[in-house]
């Protein structure tokens, strides 16, 4: 019944097995091997265990996933089929996690958030026509 199989489980000359992937195996996007080879050639530390390049590339895909879907919606927003690095900026700079995440981060063709000092806004009036002073206006 078995005639691929040559004594002491040995595969010589039959046919080799599919080999399964990392990623596969742990339900991942993200290339745990290439993210392993990164871990092990960066020197980080002299080992690499086998769990920790499963992690990162869980947590990496992850936030890739966040900032996707929020660059996404921002794109929604715009009325625009395609993310653009303003999309991203706006996703990451409105998101408060995100933003202390990337705080130190200069996203290229980004620009700014749209933000208008309050001092340089005309000042309120009255119904009447008055301007309220400036001492018991509402802070906004």
């Amino acid at each position: 019944m078995e005639a691929a199989r040559s004594g002491r489980g040995a595969r010589k000359g039959g046919e080799r097995k599919k080999s399964v992937t990392k990623s596969v195996k742990s339900g991942l996007q993200f290339p745990v091997g290439r993210v392993a080879r990164y871990l092990k050639k960066g020197r980080y530390s002299q080992r690499v265990g086998t769990g920790a390049p499963i992690y990162l590339a869980a947590v990496m895909e992850y936030l890739a996933a966040e900032v996707l879907e929020l660059a996404g919606n921002a794109a929604r927003d715009n009325k625009k089929n395609r993310i653009i690095p303003r999309h991203v900026l706006l996703a990451v700079r409105n998101d408060d996690e995100l933003g202390k995440l990337l705080a130190g981060v200069t996203i290229a063709a980004g620009g700014v958030l749209p933000n208008i000092h309050n001092v340089l806004l005309p000042k309120k009036t009255d119904k009447g026509g008055e301007k309220i002073p400036a001492a018991s206006q509402p802070k906004a």
